[in-house]
């Protein structure tokens, strides 16, 4: 496939910070163009499950960007505290910029330096539910990054994986291709000039796991109960909630 040809998963994704810090400016503009986007973070949300509005429940959102799964989950949740967590210090400003009750808290770290970073922050978990959004994929190391993250799960405790994943579809990798190539990646370059971030994303997803071998990496993480709901819009068939629980 055109997008696996000289694309190195590993080196992009080790530099997909610093691609994110470029373009943080304008990310809120370009995702909300995006039809379904804020639905579909509310959606993985919700499928945490957390009872009562999530009171007594602290909820971990790691790869938070510039706070929008993190507003999923404060709508979703809002008796719940919440510890916003992002490898790029430009997206997380642009989160801190926002208005957010005092339940909400940004940290700033790769999801592999998660422990000793919560620790000094003074909130080391575990937690009673992770939403990872758009995170795992970018991952330079997805199975060490996914034993990080199950390791801060309290036991029984929920996560929601919520992925972009094609692998397995030739219908789907056909529709992501065309969106990007006529709308995604024209758009990320008249915002914002360059489109190197929307070809990496582009390259990225068709890289990706397919769906069973994404559920089987959470499973060997120590997940139970892995299985996977789909979104609805033209993104069905392209981007999943992946679940399991500790």
């Amino acid at each position: 496939m055109r997008a696996r040809q000289g694309f190195d998963r590993s080196a992009a994704a080790a530099g997909v910070s610093a691609q994110f810090d470029q373009d943080a400016a304008s990310y809120d503009r370009l995702v909300g163009a995006n039809p379904g986007y804020h639905e579909h973070l509310r959606l993985s949300a919700r499928r945490l499950g957390l009872p009562a509005g999530g009171a007594g429940a602290v909820v971990l959102d790691v790869g938070c960007g510039t706070g929008l799964s993190t507003a999923a989950l404060l709508e979703t949740y809002p008796e719940a505290r919440i510890v916003a967590v992002d490898a790029s210090a430009e997206m997380l400003a642009k989160a801190r910029e926002k208005s957010w009750p005092e339940t909400v808290r940004f940290v700033h770290a790769r999801a592999e330096d998660l422990g000793p970073a919560l620790t000094e922050a003074g909130i080391p978990g575990p937690f009673d539910g992770v939403l990872a959004a758009y995170l795992v994929r970018n991952l330079p190391d997805r199975d060490a990054g996914l034993a990080v993250l199950v390791e801060h799960l309290a036991p029984g405790a929920p996560i929601a994986v919520h992925e972009y994943s094609v692998a397995d579809s030739a219908v789907a990798r056909t529709v992501w291709t065309a969106v990007c190539w006529a709308i995604i990646i024209p758009l990320g370059r008249r915002v914002t000039g360059d489109a190197s971030l929307y070809r990496y994303l582009w390259r990225s997803v068709l890289a990706f796991d397919g769906l069973a071998r994404l559920e089987q990496r959470l499973r060997d993480a120590g997940l139970r109960e892995v299985h996977t709901r789909p979104v609805d819009g033209w993104q069905r068939g392209i981007v999943h909630t992946v679940l399991g629980r500790r």
